[in-house]
């Protein structure tokens, strides 16, 4: 960019002149600061170019200019007049250039893009606007779904969300195709480097940013001048910094209407819910709000600039059928929170209190009552913040026409006196605040104000005592009737909220009470105040009185949205008709430290907070949970004074936002229901240390749980279920056991992705705490997955036998020799294992994201793959259409395996598992596995795997082509094999190339079942040695040719029992006495069917 000049070093003390200081001045001053920054932080390759444009259409104009005479394309940063119509600038610009038929060829851009960012989220949501911007494919713009997903399950904060790579891969391809122009306007407080996002920046492009700040902070420049080493961490990555030569303060008053207009439409451009013909609205909201900030003392003013969208609606200017999107817009808009260093306060008040058109007046100290601004307009907002003024002769006439009177003034022991009939002219009246004022109240000056909507006081005082007549007194309190909102601090005036008044009040919508009558304030509340939406009482200076009973002082308050009691320490249990306010959306229960037990099932409550440290300094006017700025300091104190020990939660559907802090003695928390989506022990969470069980059953929306990097947890039951479609009602898991454990987990989740979540309290729990833990984790979607009886479960499970086919293929074997051996039908096929163990897992069907969740993951191991390598036990899987339902890693404790009913598994157990504690594999119904056990074991467990097994049980696994590879020269505790319905099976066992023994050892095996396996030649594919088989039962098992030998048979063992076809006995080969007792004459004469294989015979023929 060879545009503008470099800065040298300068003079470094420089001061900025006030508003009446010299505009030549300044302009040097901010010249100087940029030179000393550039020098002193070498950031030489950013030019600083100023303008002198004092309205929206010159700066469109310089930067037109700049971008014409910019050849090498560049980054320009533009920054001016108090952040003002920046935004509407740079729109200006895409629009003049867009609108151009034929434009010179340096102001031509085959695309232009505009960014509108000034709402910051994060920076994958600027980039899918990037992606919408351009009309980016919907597979490509899918990734931006599936990433949050994936963010979710890892609990990254929202705001935290970085740009994806393979997207910006995509932008960038779309985008270098011909020359562009972007303009973004950056709602963060950071620099954004664009090539990040995928645009491309380089060759003759030209980016246009700016930073975009809430009405009325001040400039991204101005809010640095005391700063200045900030300034380089924003400007890295930009070529130019285009500013205005002079501050806010010289521009003139017509001007400044002006740009104040051009912010307003720009924000009227981002809000459908809004009209063009609604600017002027937000202009005045705009002003609405200055005067606000100009109308209070610095140590009142907070508490009542919350009160933003109240004031638009009390005072009229937000009307109509949209009035709460409307307001709820521009709260996000416009800043509560500036003083008098973050915004240009006295630029503001000279250049618009002063301007004919203004629409407010401020009088302090300083102010006088000019006949030139009364004579001519009448103000419609007024503050008078001095004593002094109040006596005026003046005073009464310039609040005769006035919608908004403030009386505000410095605090003091004793407030000032009004005079009784001060606004008795206001017919228009229709917000008041009064503050640090004594007035009578049993006739107080507003009494006459019918039009009131707005009453508040803080700190007031009655001046008065005489009483008035019965008729006075009911006519006094006639203004009730139409007032929207009370809001009472610190004024001890218990009449206005006597029984009687309130019947008075059908209109109101917003009470606040603070610092004056406690909770029990809200026994009057039945039966009273039927359009009440919000309601705080906070910080009681009166204790409360044993004998009121306000359990139902929420009956009939279907309109309620917000309840504040922050601050009532005598209260110890929430009214129980707070369950009747259905339309509850914010419960704060702050200091409120008295509370034994919070229980509530409110369907639309959204926020919940309850902090033990005490009350908030300030509240929020919308929906909101208050900042941490607002919280008190936490103390290093353990507050035992809480008593809280049981929170509730359960049914709150739509709860998403959270805090809890300081709560020693909080033993459950039940979430169950609630919709939050991370639930973040760190920030939801401070400071509650004792918690033992949490409960989050029925959560459809939770993805993830973040525990915090320190925290060491007394956690001792932890319940999930995050079905969409849970059984309601069913019965909670208890901590009772027979055995003794740190921890119990029970989760019944839908996304094994979820599993990352459990991974910190059972590992805490097992390595730090040295407890042990028990897990019951169950990945599926249907409502019944695997439960078992109390008997069943008690069962061995190599008692337990069901037929799988009603018809068999050999009645008469059966009807001739079952009195003899006692023998099963051969179509009975062993129980699973259903006694689960400590550790337990159970995968099912509707199971998603099982596959990514078993694959190795160099950064992140804290997963479903590392807590069944570590820790399961017991596993279940069945009904899942997945291929992959088990990982490929070592099995520390895994001692029982079920697999039953997943057609597409293939195999069981893949290359590179591995386990040497395994006992019993039970495995049905696989269509398309061909083996259980994948060949190519790890080299440091092959000798170990299989070492424990003792039962194989295959069943209907028609694709089976082996079972278990051999790793080893003996299977030293199997026991028992039982195979049924396995069309292809070759070999049970079946060598592994890596490992060619000559011979296997089976030394406990005592049982051998096999029916219809008639692919099956040998059980093994090299010789195979079992001295303790008892018996062998073969049915359909055609291509049979070799049994197993039994050398080393022990003395006194009886010979094997062997019941099978005549010509496959016939058939069978043998090695003789002499070679490892593989000859016939060791088994007992066989028991064989009286009929022979036919052809064709089908399974269910009976023989005849």
């Amino acid at each position: 960019m060879q545009t503008g000049h470099d800065l040298s070093m300068q003079n470094t003390n420089w001061t900025l002149s006030s508003s009446s200081g010299d505009a030549a001045a300044d302009s040097i001053a901010i010249t100087s600061i940029l030179s000393w920054v550039a020098s002193r932080y070498k950031i030489h390759k950013t030019i600083f170019q100023e303008f002198k444009a004092r309205d929206s259409d010159g700066a469109r104009g310089a930067i037109l200019d700049i971008v014409q005479r910019s050849i090498d394309g560049g980054t320009i940063f533009f920054d001016s007049w108090g952040a003002l119509a920046v935004s509407s600038v740079l729109r200006s610009v895409a629009q003049e250039l867009l609108s151009r038929k034929d434009p010179p060829p340096e102001l031509y851009f085959g695309r232009i893009i505009c960014i509108d960012c000034s709402m910051w989220e994060s920076e994958r949501v600027m980039q899918r606007r990037i992606a919408e911007e351009i009309k980016l494919d919907h597979k490509t713009v899918a990734i931006f779904d599936k990433e949050d997903e994936e963010d979710d399950f890892n609990g990254v904060d929202l705001t935290s969300r970085d740009v994806i790579r393979h997207v910006a891969k995509a932008i960038n391809r779309i985008l270098r195709e011909k020359r562009l122009m972007v303009i973004l306007i950056n709602g963060s407080n950071e620099e954004v480097v664009l090539n990040r996002f995928g645009v491309p920046e380089y060759d003759d492009n030209i980016i246009i940013w700016t930073f975009r700040r809430r009405f009325p902070t001040k400039g991204w420049f101005e809010q640095y001048v005391d700063n200045t080493e900030q300034i380089p961490s924003k400007l890295r990555h930009t070529n130019m910094f285009l500013y205005w030569k002079m501050l806010l303060s010289y521009t003139t008053r017509s001007d400044l209407t002006a740009l104040v207009r051009e912010e307003a439409a720009s924000i009227l451009a981002r809000h459908p819910c809004m009209q063009e013909n609604d600017l002027a609205m937000v202009i005045d909201c705009y002003l609405y709000v200055l005067f606000l900030h100009h109308s209070f003392h610095k140590g009142t003013s907070q508490p009542w600039t919350y009160h933003g969208a109240n004031y638009w609606i009390c005072d009229g200017i937000i009307q109509g059928d949209k009035t709460r999107d409307i307001s709820k817009a521009l709260y996000q808009e416009v800043s509560f929170e500036c003083d008098d260093t973050s915004f240009h306060s006295d630029i503001f008040k000279e250049k618009t209190m002063m301007h004919p058109d203004s629409s407010y007046w401020i009088f302090g100290d300083d102010d006088e009552f000019s006949s030139m601004i009364t004579g001519n307009r009448p103000g419609r907002w007024i503050s008078i913040t001095s004593k002094n003024k109040i006596s005026g002769d003046n005073v009464k006439s310039i609040l005769a026409k006035a919608s908004s009177i403030i009386l505000a003034f410095e605090s003091t022991n004793s407030p000032h006196g009004l005079p009784n009939d001060l606004i008795k002219q206001c017919n228009n009246l229709r917000v008041l605040i009064l503050s640090y004022c004594a007035f009578n109240f049993l006739s107080p000056l507003f009494r006459h104000c019918e039009t009131l909507r707005f009453l508040g006081l803080d700190h007031c005082r009655n001046n008065h005592t005489t009483e008035l007549e019965r008729e006075e007194y009911t006519a006094m309190w006639a203004y009730l009737h139409n007032l929207w909102v009370l809001d009472m601090r610190y004024t001890d005036w218990g009449e206005i909220l006597s029984e009687e008044n309130m019947d008075l009040m059908g209109n109101i919508v917003e009470l606040n009470i603070e610092g004056f009558m406690c909770c029990q304030f809200t026994s009057r509340l039945e039966g009273r105040l039927p359009n009440l939406e919000r309601l705080r009482i906070v910080k009681p200076l009166r204790r409360a009185e044993a004998s009121k009973d306000i359990d139902n002082s929420f009956m009939g308050k279907a309109k309620l949205e917000i309840l504040d009691l922050s601050g009532n320490n005598d209260i110890e249990n929430l009214p129980t008709s707070l369950s009747k306010a259905k339309n509850l959306q914010v419960l704060v229960l702050d200091g409120c430290n008295g509370l034994k037990n919070v229980v509530l099932s409110n369907p639309l409550l959204r926020s919940f907070s309850f902090d033990g440290y005490g009350p908030a300094s300030n509240w929020m006017s919308m929906v909101e949970l208050p900042p941490e700025s607002y919280r008190p300091i936490c103390s290093n104190d353990d507050k035992k004074d809480v008593k809280t020990s049981m929170i509730s939660l359960e049914g709150c559907t739509q709860l998403e936002k959270l805090f809890l802090r300081g709560l020693p003695n909080l033993e459950e928390l039940d979430l169950s229901g609630c919709a939050i989506k991370i639930l973040d022990l760190e920030t939801m969470m401070v400071n509650v240390r004792r918690l033992k069980r949490l409960f989050l059953l029925g959560c459809e929306n939770l993805r993830a749980i973040r525990w915090g990097s320190d925290k060491l947890l007394e956690l001792e039951l932890l319940c999930i279920d995050t079905r969409s479609s849970r059984v309601h009602g069913c019965a909670r898991p208890s901590i009772a056991h027979s055995k003794s454990f740190g921890l119990q987990v029970h989760a019944f989740i839908e996304d094994a992705r979820f599993a990352r979540s459990l991974w910190v309290p059972i590992r805490q729990t097992e390595k730090q705490r040295g407890d042990d833990v028990f897990f019951d984790i169950r990945i599926a979607s249907s409502n019944v997955c695997g439960e078992r009886t109390n008997e069943e479960m008690s069962k061995p499970c190599d008692q337990q036998h069901h037929v799988v086919a009603t018809t068999s293929l050999y009645n008469d074997v059966f009807t001739d020799v079952l009195s003899s051996y006692a023998l099963t039908p051969m179509e009975a096929f062993p129980q699973p294992p259903t006694s689960q163990l400590d550790c337990h897992v159970e995968i099912g069907d509707g199971s998603r994201n099982m596959g990514s969740e078993f694959e190795l993951v160099a950064y992140y191991d804290r997963n479903l793959r590392t807590l069944m390598r570590l820790y399961v036990q017991s596993l279940h899987v069945h009904d899942t259409s997945a291929s992959t339902a088990m990982p490929s890693t070592d099995y520390n404790q895994l001692e029982w395996c079920r697999v039953e009913r997943c057609p597409y598994l293939d195999p069981v157990f893949a290359s590179g598992a591995a386990s040497n504690v395994l006992e019993t594999i039970w495995a049905s119904h696989l269509r398309m596995a061909r083996c259980i056990w994948s060949k190519k074991s790890p080299n440091y467990t092959r000798f170990y795997n299989f070492v424990y097994l003792r039962h194989l049980h295959l069943s209907s696994c028609p694709s089976l082509q082996f079972a278990l590879p051999v790793w080893s020269p003996s299977f030293v505790n199997m026991e028992t094999l039982h195979i049924i319905h396995c069309s292809s099976l070759k070999h049970v066992f079946e060598l592994d190339e890596d490992f060619m023994p000559s011979r296997v050892v089976f030394t406990k095996l005592t049982t051998i079942h096999l029916h219809d396996v008639p692919a099956l030649r040998q059980i093994c594919d090299v010789k195979m040695y079992a001295p303790a088989l008892e018996t062998i039962r073969t049915r359909g098992c055609w291509s049979l040719r070799r049994l197993p030998a039994l050398e080393g048979r022990m003395p006194g063992l009886g010979r094997t029992v062997v019941e099978m076809e005549k010509d496959v006995w016939d058939a069978l080969e043998w090695d003789g006495v002499d070679a490892g007792g593989h000859d016939p004459s060791l088994y007992q004469a066989p028991v064989h069917s009286r009929h022979y294989k036919g052809k064709c015979l089908l399974r269910g023929t009976v023989l005849r």
